[in-house]
C-alpha cells in the first residue's frame, strides 16, 4: 500500500469524525480538570490554620467554678486548626470533660469565631465522701470548692444515687417543718437507711416505713429532751417503739 493510499484513508476517516463531539469532550475534560484543581486549592485553604484561623471563642452561660484558663487549656490543641477544619463535636467533648461542666453547645460564627454556651453542674449534695450529686441525682467528680455552702452528705450504692437524693428531700422536708435539719443520709448495701441531724443525733430508720418512723421520732422528741441526758442515737427499727442511746452512755461504751 502506498503512502498516497494511506493518506487517502486517514483523510476519509477524519472527514467522518464528529468534530463537535470531540471539541465538546475536550472542553469538558478541561472544565473538570479546572474544577478539580480549584477544589483541591480550596480544600488546602479551608484547612490552613494560618489562612483561616479561629480568632476568638465567645463563651456564654453562668459560670462559677469553670475559669477562662481551664477553657483555654481544654481547647489549646483544637484551636490550632482552621475555622472550617475544627470539629465542633470535639470542642464540645473537650469542654464537657471539664469537671464542673455539665453540658456544652458549640457552633461556628462567620468569619472566625466559635460560640460556646456552657451549663455548669449544680451540686446539691456530697456523695460518698469525695464526689458530688447534681440536682438530677447524677454523680460527678470535681475538685472541692470553698465557695460552696454547706451541703448534705449522702451515701449509698452508686446505682442508687437518685433514690437517695429523692429520699433525702422527702425526709428533710418532713423534719424541717418540725424544726429539725437533716445533715446526712445514707443507704447501706442491705438497703437500710441511716440519718444524721445537724445536732449530731443519729437516726436508725431501717429498710421500711422510714417516713412513719421519722414521724414517730418527731412525736417522741419533746419527751426525750426533758431528760437530763443528751440524746446521741435513736433506733427506730421497731414496729411500735424505739431505743435511745445517750451521749454519756456512748462515751462510756467507747472507752
Amino acid at each position: 500500500m502506498s503512502w498516497r493510499e494511506v493518506g487517502s484513508r486517514w483523510k476519509a476517516r477524519l472527514s467522518q469524525m464528529d468534530w463537535y463531539l470531540c471539541f465538546g469532550l475536550t472542553f469538558l475534560f478541561f472544565v473538570v480538570m479546572g474544577l478539580s484543581i480549584a477544589a483541591w486549592k480550596l480544600n488546602l485553604i479551608l484547612h490552613d490554620a494560618d489562612a483561616l484561623p479561629i480568632e476568638a471563642v465567645a463563651v456564654k452561660g453562668e459560670r462559677i467554678h469553670t475559669s477562662d484558663k481551664e477553657i483555654r487549656t481544654a481547647l489549646q490543641d483544637l484551636m490550632q486548626r482552621s475555622f472550617f477544619s475544627a470539629d465542633v463535636n470535639q470542642v464540645q467533648e473537650a469542654l464537657e470533660a471539664l469537671p464542673w461542666v455539665y453540658q456544652a453547645s458549640v457552633r461556628r460564627e462567620w468569619p472566625a469565631k466559635l460560640k460556646v454556651y456552657l451549663v455548669e453542674q449544680h451540686a446539691v449534695a456530697h456523695w460518698n465522701g469525695d464526689a458530688w450529686l447534681n440536682d438530677l441525682g447524677e454523680v460527678f467528680d470535681a475538685p472541692q470548692k470553698e465557695d460552696i455552702g454547706p451541703l448534705p452528705r449522702l451515701a449509698g450504692p452508686e446505682a442508687e444515687s437518685q433514690i437517695v437524693l429523692t429520699t433525702y428531700r422527702q425526709v428533710s422536708e418532713l423534719l424541717k417543718i418540725n424544726g429539725f435539719d437533716l445533715e446526712g443520709l445514707s443507704l447501706s448495701p442491705r438497703h437500710a437507711w441511716h440519718g444524721v441531724l445537724d445536732s449530731g443525733i443519729m437516726l436508725e430508720l431501717g429498710r421500711e416505713d422510714k417516713m412513719a418512723r421519722i414521724q414517730r421520732f418527731i412525736n417522741v422528741y419533746p419527751t426525750l429532751i426533758k431528760q437530763e441526758k443528751e440524746v446521741a442515737k435513736v433506733d427506730l427499727r421497731y414496729d411500735t417503739g424505739l431505743a435511745v442511746g445517750w451521749v454519756n452512755a456512748q462515751k462510756r461504751a467507747s472507752k
